[in-house]
């Protein structure tokens, strides 16, 4: 059974850092794409990055520059810059065949 598990998440000003990890049990997510994506509320989920497999990276224009996403057994997310518009609940992101997995999320406030 895969399960994704985010943490990391929490209140900072506006100009602060975060790390969100996202931790897997049923699968070695080095061996998977995995993305990062937010919801912020009354708007759709939106892509934030993604790394492959192969190691290659593509991020959200909105986070440009900013975000950076990396792996060990485990994916970073490494958020600089913050800004309040970045609130929103981060979800890791893992598609295995027609199946598409899901953590529970971690809140992300950035206050002004």
């Amino acid at each position: 059974q895969v399960q994704l598990v985010e943490s990391g998440g929490g209140l900072v000003q506006a100009g602060e850092s975060l790390r969100l990890s996202c931790a897997a049990s049923g699968i070695i997510l080095s061996n998977r794409d995995v993305g990062w994506y937010r919801q912020a509320p009354g708007k759709q989920r939106e892509l934030v990055a993604i790394i492959t497999s192969g190691g290659n990276t593509n991020y959200g224009d909105s986070v440009k520059g900013r975000f950076t996403i990396s792996r060990n057994t485990a994916v970073y997310l490494q958020m600089d810059r913050l800004k309040p518009e970045d609130t929103a609940v981060y979800y890791c992101n893992v598609k295995i065949s027609i199946l598409n997995y899901w953590g529970q999320g971690t809140q992300v406030t950035v206050s002004s």
